[in-house]
């Protein structure tokens, strides 16, 4: 399958909000509404488009009909333990006929790459525990599991 990596576009907000529930296909912890997951980042993500989050990026991977397949959206903020110019990966998500090609792992290179060139010197992301295939892909990327992050539901 070939596809190309470039920035969204407004053009792409219908597409890229519909892969956003790709964001809770685990087994989203019980406690947990899997639509807070991602209902979020959909409006982050119509905020970046339209220009009102400017510090939010977003990539998409498109097929050969141009039609995207992929969304990684980062926002530049500082790193939350050191203030260092960071980059945070706020959204990574791939539509179900195009897993586990790679396609993810590009994109998180791609976001890597152009936090480097924005002034990022780290790239952060959140991740569920049992979110174990997300894990995996990041763990493969290079990413180093830091923080645990506890819950409790009053």
């Amino acid at each position: 399958m070939d596809y190309r990596i470039r920035n969204a576009t407004a053009a792409d907000e219908q597409t890229l909000v519909e892969l956003m529930p790709r964001l809770a296909d685990f087994a989203v912890p019980q406690n947990r509404n899997p639509q807070d997951l991602w209902q979020g980042d959909a409006r982050l993500l119509k905020k970046a488009l339209t220009g009102e989050a400017p510090d939010t990026h977003t990539l998409v991977a498109e097929n050969e009909s141009g039609v995207a397949i992929a969304i990684a959206m980062y926002t530049l903020k500082a790193e939350l333990i050191s203030n260092a110019a960071s980059a945070h990966l706020e959204a990574l998500a791939v539509h179900p006929d195009h897993a586990r090609q790679g396609i993810g792992k590009q994109l998180i290179t791609a976001c890597s790459d152009a936090a480097r060139q924005q002034g990022a010197v780290a790239l952060s992301l959140h991740v569920f525990a049992n979110n174990s295939k997300a894990r995996a892909l990041y763990n493969n990327c290079g990413f180093d599991e830091e923080i645990i992050r506890c819950y409790k539901s009053l």
